[in-house]
């Protein structure tokens, strides 16, 4: 079925309503091919001007509603510029001087080399923060060195002339001040190891407590060492020596009592026992390898001081820290520096009693 065909009063009527540009189609679709191609004119229907791109004039040509053109300057897109303020009348333009530098856009522009340009005043801080730094010219003041009470650390710079030196700094705390004048006091000190709880070696029970030792009515023979440096320490005993008696491997390990050694070093007859549980068949009669001190008791301490209360207090900086016990102790037999004697003994609640008092030596009987 063929299309349907437009009246002629349809195609006139919507001729009229359309706009200019769709005019401008159907005319040019209208136009016979053979026909010589019309310049083609875009008719605004406001003013009826040619139309250009962009926005129409405001004001068209031959408009009677412009307004008169203004003396000032044309307003251009954008920002508008200032208005330069004018000279006086009676002024040439040599003396013409703008009011305020001309303002562009972007980084303003330099001062002339010519042009001094002024020093800020620099306002004095009151002190806080960071002193600002004198110039090379200026000789800085010598700040007055405040002189120390001995505390701290030494200052590096010898003192100015005229100003006394400073004392060192202080010694190192030293142990627990003891009464009694130790360089008078002929003897050593010592701390000796013995397990109060039954232990069978070889069938035998090598139990031994200070309650045993309380109740020898002879002075005892401390046998059965054999470990070479505590050997060394037993052959430099001395008569009149006071050891620690030190309850070891069992519950609670500690100082529990004091005892004085009674006879010097002598050959161990202990090991040459096979019946001994400390038996060593390298010890020879004709060349022994162990000794033996004998001992007697001397006292109980009221307050058992723990193997945990001697290392709290052997800590760097603190009396016990060198004691050779803590260092080495697997050792049966140590000694023991009349300071950290002391300090044990408070430990425990007592004081030194005649394991303090001076030795008489055999010149000193004469």
């Amino acid at each position: 079925m063929p299309p349907k065909r437009k009246s002629v009063a349809a195609t006139s009527a919507n001729e009229g309503t359309a706009t200019p540009a769709k005019r401008m189609r159907n005319s040019v679709a209208a136009t016979p091919a053979s026909a010589p191609a019309a310049p083609q004119v875009e008719i605004t229907p406001q003013t009826g001007e040619k139309r250009g791109r962009g926005r129409p004039r405001k004001y068209p040509e031959g408009s009677t509603s412009k307004p008169p053109a203004s003396d000032g300057p044309k307003r251009g897109r954008g920002r508008p510029r200032k208005i330069v303020a004018e000279s006086e009348p009676d002024a040439g333009p040599e003396a013409t001087t703008p009011s305020a530098p001309k303002r562009g856009r972007g980084r303003p522009r330099k001062e002339t080399v010519s042009e001094t340009v002024a020093t800020p005043e620099i306002k004095k801080k009151d002190g806080r923060g960071r002193p600002r730094k004198e110039p090379a010219s200026e000789t800085p003041a010598t700040p007055e060195i405040k002189k120390k009470d001995g505390r701290g650390r030494p200052r590096k710079n010898p003192a100015p002339n005229g100003e006394p030196e400073a004392p060192e700094a202080s010694e190192a705390k030293a142990a627990p001040a003891i009464k009694n004048n130790v360089a008078d006091i002929k003897r050593s000190f010592w701390l000796m190891k013995a397990e109060p709880e039954s232990r069978m070696e070889k069938g035998v029970d090598v139990k031994f407590s200070i309650d045993d030792l309380a109740a020898r009515t002879v002075p005892e023979a401390w046998d059965g060492v054999r470990n070479h440096v505590a050997r060394k320490s037993m052959q430099e005993m001395k008569k009149g020596d006071y050891a620690f008696f030190y309850h070891s491997n069992c519950k609670t390990p500690g100082v529990v009592g004091v005892m004085e050694i009674v006879q010097e070093s002598s050959v161990d007859e202990s090991a040459f026992d096979t019946k001994h549980p400390y038996y060593d068949p390298k010890s020879k009669r004709d060349d022994p390898k162990w000794v033996v001190v004998h001992v007697e008791y001397r006292r109980k301490l009221g307050k058992q001081v723990t193997l945990a209360d001697l290392k709290s207090h052997a800590q760097p900086g603190k009396p016990l820290e060198n004691m050779q016990m803590l260092k080495q102790s697997r050792l049966s037999v140590s000694s023991v520096t009349p300071a950290q004697w002391q300090y044990i003994l408070e430990l425990a609640g007592e004081e030194p009693l005649e394991e303090f008092t001076k030795v008489e030596t055999g010149e000193e009987k004469a």
